[in-house]
């Protein structure tokens, strides 16, 4: 399973204001390149606070932004079915989340800039682990010890559920 994805939208609306960056503005903008943003605009006119954007690829993401990155609680989803529940830091996935790709298989656990590392578990499609069960320490996205790890996957599972009412309520 690879996952590893980082948003980055380097435009921003100019505000015309020296102020420190907090969330001074709510409103929508359509890129030239298709990207459309509706949310919280900071003064210096970058994507910061609560927000919805949609990438010309169709790629959606619903939550939280710092300075035009994806950055707090959020949910992305993607064109092909793929949806990732979590955490986000700088734009990547980074943190505690779930990942499901198109085919239904999930991860459960940690992630590190962008990609599967950490502490997790493996649920494929048809809801079994594997034998023996893929559950343990990820680096890069694959397996390297296997471990108990019930606190992660449950902390991912609260997680993703956080990110998803919190999208709601927008």
């Amino acid at each position: 399973m690879i996952v590893f994805l980082r948003v980055i939208i380097n435009t921003s609306y100019n505000f015309q204001s020296s102020a420190e960056p907090c969330a001074a503005k709510t409103g929508a903008y359509k890129y030239e390149d298709g990207t459309k943003y509706v949310g919280e605009w900071n003064s210096k006119g970058q994507k910061h606070g609560m927000g919805h954007l949609v990438l010309p690829d169709g790629t959606r993401y619903d939550g939280s932004l710092m300075s035009g990155l994806c950055s707090g609680l959020g949910v992305m989803s993607f064109p092909d079915g793929a949806k990732y529940e979590g955490e986000f830091m700088q734009g990547w996935f980074h943190g505690h989340g779930v990942f499901w790709r198109a085919d239904g298989m999930k991860f459960e656990g940690e992630f590190r800039g962008g990609r599967v590392w950490g502490l997790g578990l493996v649920t494929f499609c048809d809801g079994s682990n594997g034998f023996p069960r893929n559950e343990g320490f990820f680096q890069d996205c694959k397996m390297i010890r296997r471990k108990r790890c019930s606190e992660v996957v449950q902390r991912a599972q609260k997680v993703a559920y956080m990110a998803r009412a919190q999208c709601q309520q927008m």
